[in-house]
């Protein structure tokens, strides 16, 4: 028989096509391919997949106007509350399209509109009747294909679950064993750990973190080692890899959703880098800055997106993906932040250029705390001395990580010298003091050398002056306003360490050189470089002081570029840096904000304000923006002042550093190792999202995950 009817295998296209499909469906309407298109066994998972994510409504986008008879109309965004269950729009297209009938009408036959709301696109914004007469009667096509919807998410009409006949106690049974693995996955999630081992069965020795961990459940639980593992239906366990990944994947779109929420009609600000991964793809990461309802400014990971490259235009791509995916808009931007490369802030075909072509009010922030590392890597090159120092430093590391004979030399030096320090009370003890060092004299003439010694100090008080500035823009919640008072102060620091640090400096080189015994030159002797002849008569007539007085002059003050009306916004010294003609002037930067009448009530709205903070004990000792703006919120003023908090926010919104971004590649290196290269990238993205975004994920009950791993697919357990 089997020589007669053999079983047609799928064909290459059709198998990589049912696995990749529902992870790359199109969230725009306008760019999606028929449903009749895809594979007839992947059409349920696809016709699901799109239910589960909901009509793609950009609530927040701006719509454009199009001259329709002698008028300019666009997309009213008020129809998605009255058509809400249906009615979706495409960016790409600036048209409108019905979810349902895309997903169960039939190619053959029309109602009203025809093909207009699953093909074409729906775009007579001046007439609404349409949107009515397109739903119909009971026995319209769209309510056939909406009812065909509603049965398809409701499990408990499905021929499987008609066949069972699950009791209640079998669907009790099935819900505990659900949430025991449930369980299991949100501890690992939350600690980076790795699910799966190198064998899964019965009497495998490594059977992964994920199998164990439940077991251990099972064995301190006993309300569940009944019905797990083991004890539970051999076909029905909830523990294969699959189903792994299922629960994974619904959580994380939990975790994002809520993060959506969270984030709700605010503007924000968007923060992009991009990294490899350890099995070299090019990952985009992408966070979301906004102020929440508290009046905090926060920064969420948003997502880690895999791209074929890193040009400015896949980046683009792959943001307005993300953004239709989950309805965020791009015209809700007012603020990027990158790092320096070209691909990002270039001037003409950048990704800051690409997005501020869509949306001009995106302003742009250079990375401070990249301004920071370049201007530091800038004196160190600049300056020869200084370049030589690190060079020196870099090839002691290499020779005293390449041998481990060193580092126990290293470490017995070390121990000898800090029990000798100890004994004569020349250094301190303590928890956490006299630590294992990593360095090794190996060239101890070029250690005992004053040029060394003197640009060590140097560079010492120089990185010393700059690590609070280093450490603050690593916060989350830094704003803008503050960190240009950091940069002020930190310059003006420098500025004097210039002017009159001089002395100071050379009395502590000299304490170093005495007590490691370095000779010190003489500063009244005429100066000669190295390598130089002393005859001639063309050495240089400077004395030893002013050749190292010199260097001062290699340090260039720090560049940068804001709009410092914003500082009129800060509160400190009873909001001694108030101006309201600055502050209208800052207004001014946004005009979809602002409106011309907006603008004259901001002017009245100010003058009240100003007078109300002064006049409140209580904001006066407020510290910085983000004080002021929790506080606004605390008592309410934000309601009385709306456009006053609206500036607070634009300022609080605009990015400071990308430190979020270089915690997000951490944790990518610490989800995705060596040992885990074979990780594929939506379930990466799926376990940065829960790991790096732990507070969010710890607010989301076991019922929503379960709900959402329920409705992924027809289940053989039902609830």
């Amino acid at each position: 028989m089997d020589r007669f009817l053999k079983r047609k295998l799928p064909s290459n296209e059709q198998q990589s096509s049912s696995k990749s499909c529902e992870s790359n469906l199109s969230s725009d309407p306008g760019k999606r391919i028929k449903i009749s298109a895809y594979h007839p066994n992947d059409r349920d998972k696809i016709r699901r997949a799109y239910l589960q994510r909901g009509p793609c409504q950009p609530t927040q986008h701006n719509f454009p106007q199009r001259k329709i008879g002698k008028s300019l109309r666009r997309f009213c965004p008020s129809w998605f509350n009255e058509f809400g269950n249906w009615l979706e729009y495409s960016i790409e297209k600036d048209v409108a399209f019905c979810l349902c009938c895309y997903l169960f009408r039939h190619d053959y036959g029309k109602q009203s509109g025809g093909d207009t709301f699953v093909i074409e696109g729906f775009t007579n914004w001046n007439k609404k009747e349409r949107l009515s007469s397109h739903v119909g009667g009971p026995n319209s096509a769209h309510n056939i294909a909406w009812r065909k919807c509603q049965d398809l998410m409701n499990q408990n009409q499905h021929i499987e679950v008609v066949i069972s006949k699950q009791s209640k106690q079998v669907r009790d049974l099935y819900r505990r064993r659900l949430t025991a693995s449930i369980d299991c996955i949100r501890f690992l999630l939350k600690q980076g750990f790795a699910f799966r081992g190198h064998d899964e069965s019965t009497n495998s020795a490594n059977q992964g973190n994920f199998l164990e961990l439940l077991r251990f459940l099972v064995e301190h639980n006993e309300s569940i080692n009944h019905v797990v593992l083991e004890n539970a239906p051999e076909n029905h366990q909830l523990i294969v890899p699959k189903i792994q990944k299922d629960i994974v994947n619904a959580a994380a779109l939990e975790t994002t959703n809520a993060i959506i929420i969270d984030l709700g009609d605010e503007l924000f600000a968007i923060i992009v880098d991009e990294a490899r991964d350890i099995s070299n793809k090019e990952q985009m990461a992408i966070v979301l800055r906004y102020v929440n309802k508290k009046g905090s400014i926060v920064e969420r990971f948003f997502g880690m997106v895999h791209v074929k490259d890193t040009t400015a235009l896949s980046l683009k791509m792959a943001i307005d993906e993300l953004f239709c995916k989950h309805g965020l808009s791009i015209s809700r931007i007012r603020g990027q932040g990158y790092d320096g490369a070209s691909n990002m802030q270039g001037e003409f075909s950048g990704l800051k250029s690409l997005i501020l072509k869509e949306n001009s009010y995106a302003f742009y922030v250079h990375c401070f705390a990249y301004q920071l590392q370049l201007t530091l890597v800038v004196v160190a090159k600049n300056h020869i001395q200084v370049a030589s120092l690190f060079n020196f430093v870099s090839t002691l590391l290499n020779v005293v990580g390449g041998s481990c004979k060193r580092h126990d030399m290293l470490r017995e030096k070390q121990i000898n010298y800090v029990r000798e320090a100890l004994g004569k009370g020349e250094i301190p003890s303590g928890q956490g003091l006299n630590q294992e060092t990593s360095l090794k004299r190996a060239i101890d003439t070029r250690w005992e050398d004053f040029d060394f010694a003197f640009t060590l100090h140097l560079m010492k008080n120089v990185l010393g002056i700059s690590n609070e500035l280093s450490q603050a823009l690593q916060r989350k919640d830094q704003d803008i306003i503050n960190a240009m008072n950091l940069v002020n102060i930190t310059k003006l620091r420098l500025q004097t360490m210039r002017d009159n640090g001089w002395e100071s400096l050379l009395q502590e080189v000299n304490s170093f050189c005495d007590k490691h015994f370095i000779n010190i030159p003489n500063m009244e002797d005429i100066f000669f470089s190295k390598g130089r002849s002393r005859r001639g008569g063309k050495a240089q007539g400077i004395t030893t002081e002013h050749h190292y007085r010199e260097l001062n002059d290699r340090f260039t003050e720090t560049n940068t570029r804001l709009l410092f009306c914003m500082d009129c916004l800060n509160p400190t010294n009873l909001f001694s840096a108030f101006d309201k003609a600055r502050l209208i002037e800052f207004a001014k930067f946004y005009p979809c904000e602002f409106s011309a009448i907006n603008l004259v009530m901001l002017d009245n709205q100010l003058e009240t304000y100003i007078i109300d903070m002064r006049s409140n004990v209580e904001l006066s000792f407020l510290k910085g923006i983000k004080n002021l703006s929790e506080k606004l919120v605390e008592t309410g003023r934000h309601i009385v002042y709306p456009l006053v908090y609206l500036l607070l926010k634009l300022a609080m919104i605009l990015p400071v550093a990308t430190s979020t971004m270089e915690r997000a590649f951490s944790a990518m290196k610490i989800v995705k190792n060596r040992l885990r290269n074979r990780l594929g990238d939506a379930w990466m993205n799926d376990c940065l999202v829960t790991y790096i975004e732990k507070d969010m994920f710890n607010k989301i009950d076991n019922e929503r995950i379960i709900q959402r791993f329920q409705n992924m697919k027809s289940r053989r357990g039902q609830l």
